[in-house]
């Protein structure tokens, strides 16, 4: 009892205001709203339930969108011996420093500290493994055994798994040493279908992220700086959180043939001659749940869209007698299952632990889309009180049609949230022509910013010095007007976009 007063307690308790301080809101949520929490080993996070049904709920949709189009799941091992993690050097020096490596495999007795372990010198492996940040080696030294002949290809292999960046600086969820991912690893006979399918999937990535979270993205090419090590092109995904900084949600990228030669993976083309293979790899993270809580969340707690939320409906009985609430539960069986039938999640809270008040602070902090409350009256009434988390309003609604009511809410209450966070998105997007106005933009407008860039790694080395702007993107999609460097003054074809970033 002691324990679920404490928690009760701690549901109830305001948040810090976003306006106040947004670091503080966002860590606050993410414990308080029962999603995840700091664990014994640092750096690192205990996802809770709720939090990972958050993420069941991405990960079947974004499977489901993976099988469609062709790819199959697999998995590879944890641990890349060192020697294979060298292969590619580009990939190997982008990841280095954030490596764990295992050096030992056994533990023994310390004979001068009783009780205590020590690693057992002798047990030392002949060739240290790292544990994977990152899969591209594992698994192209595996297709190396896959692949003789053009008949052998595509491979279209996704996998779901935890990869390990040893990160100093850690958030919840933004930015764990450990945290869950999928990746996607294919390879292909030409070029041209190697990059058709590194687009293809960062295209998945932004219509899961707009029809799923209600998030809008924009979809553009990393600068060469900027791109993940080891690849030829990057393609992206970012979005704008309501603090002003953006968010890099997916990458997609065109690997060439670089994975292929470092591992020696070649094949018999259709004109009897041997060649490389074409590489993609391409993943998102559980980084995306704090996009999603950054998109929507408010000084309550979090905004849950439709699509993804555990539980849709939550049905609350307000009551004073185990007789009326039996009265009541009879109703909400009816109506429980006429919701389900139409394919919505739903939750009927009879606890007698909680009051009423509680429970909906409790829903109202974890973004559960609609809430249902039956009492006394309404069951004279025939009608249930329906109120919206997105914009906390309240109606009367008549109980017969409440389930036809419901489903076309969730709709509504879908697209109200994306267009509210794109009118967000270009209210906070400033096309910018001289330095001076890009830092005041930065400073007290924030967002993105559409500048001019000359096309050198000096100027965008510079401008990150001054400003910790970096360019977010180069925009697909869009027809650049020629123009003049933000920074530098010299001739630019068109406008990339920076940002302060996560």
């Amino acid at each position: 009892m002691h324990n679920i007063c404490a928690k009760l307690h701690n549901m109830s308790k305001n948040l810090t205001p976003r306006s106040e301080d947004y670091s503080k809101w966002y860590n606050e949520l993410v414990v308080r709203a029962d999603m995840a929490e700091n664990s014994a080993v640092r750096g690192c996070m205990v996802i809770k339930p709720y939090g990972f049904a958050i993420w069941e709920k991405m990960q079947a949709e974004l499977d489901r969108m993976f099988k469609e189009t062709g790819h199959q799941n697999a998995y590879f091992p944890l641990f890349i011996p060192k020697s294979l993690f060298e292969a590619e050097e580009k990939n190997a020096e982008g990841f280095a420093k954030e490596c764990a490596v295992v050096t030992h495999y056994r533990l023994e007795n310390d004979p001068d500290h009783e009780g205590k372990l020590r690693v057992d010198p002798e047990a030392k492996l002949e060739e240290e493994l790292v544990v994977r940040p990152t899969s591209e080696a594992i698994i192209w030294n595996t297709y190396r055994n896959w692949i003789q002949s053009y008949r052998d290809l595509p491979i279209l292999v996704n996998q779901w798994a935890n990869v390990v960046r040893w990160e100093m600086r850690t958030r919840l969820f933004l930015r764990t040493a450990e945290f869950l991912w999928q990746e996607g690893h294919t390879a292909h006979a030409t070029e041209k279908e190697a990059m058709d399918e590194a687009e293809l999937m960062n295209n998945v990535y932004a219509k899961f992220a707009e029809g799923f979270m209600a998030m809008p993205v924009i979809k553009g090419l990393k600068t060469p700086s900027e791109r993940f090590a080891g690849a030829e092109e990057t393609f992206c995904i970012e979005a704008l959180m309501q603090d002003g900084k953006a968010l890099q949600a997916g990458t997609s990228h065109f690997l060439g043939q670089n994975f292929a030669k470092a591992f020696d993976v070649k094949f018999t083309n259709r004109d009897g001659k041997q060649d490389y293979v074409w590489a993609t790899s391409w993943g998102v993270s559980t980084r995306l749940m704090g996009a999603l809580i950054m998109t929507h969340g408010d000084d309550r707690g979090l905004v849950l869209p439709p699509n993804l939320a555990p539980i849709q409906v939550v049905i609350v009985p307000i009551y004073r007698s185990e007789e009326q609430l039996k009265a009541i539960s009879e109703v909400v069986d009816g109506l429980q299952s006429e919701l389900r039938a139409s394919g919505l999640t739903v939750k009927y809270d009879d606890r007698d632990t909680h009051r009423p008040g509680a429970k909906f602070a409790q829903y109202e902090l974890q973004g559960i889309p609609i809430r249902l409350a039956i009492g006394p009256k309404d069951m004279e009434n025939g009608t249930v009180e329906l109120a919206r988390r997105d914009n906390l309003t309240k109606e009367i609604v008549p109980l017969n049609e409440v389930s036809a009511r419901i489903e076309g809410l969730l709709t509504e209450i879908q697209e109200t949230m994306f267009q509210s966070a794109l009118d967000f998105r270009e209210e906070h997007t400033t096309e910018v022509d001289d330095f001076q106005t890009f830092k005041n933009v930065l400073e007290n407008k924030t967002g993105f910013i559409s500048a001019h860039w000359d096309g050198t790694s000096e100027t965008e080395d510079k401008i990150k010095e001054l400003t910790k702007a970096t360019i977010r993107c180069i925009p697909l999609y869009e027809v650049g007007q020629p123009g003049k460097c933000v920074y530098s003054g010299k001739p630019s074809e068109r406008r990339v976009l920076f940002a302060r970033a996560y």
